[in-house]
């Protein structure tokens, strides 16, 4: 992971689309909780687009979150992305 793609504490970056309905379900929920996000389409960024397939075994699968401690998560729930931001 490079500092850019690394969010601030208490906050996540999300690999979308804007075709990808998970990625929308995801962006509202996270809107209603108040979680504070960074939204990176892959299709406008190549560079983004290699990360997430590097992330998921070659496939560019959104949504793909990275967390403040440069771990990542391909589709989470709400619940894991509390959790995880807790940890």
């Amino acid at each position: 992971m490079t500092a850019q793609t690394v969010p601030a504490p208490g906050t996540i970056t999300m690999y979308s689309t804007t075709w990808c309905g998970y990625c929308r379900r995801l962006k509202t929920q996270l809107d209603s909780e108040g979680i504070g996000y960074t939204e990176i389409d892959i299709e406008d960024h190549p560079d983004a687009a290699e990360l997430v397939a590097s992330l998921n075994g070659g496939n560019q699968t959104v949504p793909t979150v990275v967390f403040p401690d440069g771990s990542a998560a391909t589709n989470p729930s709400l619940v894991q992305v509390k959790q995880r931001l807790a940890a």
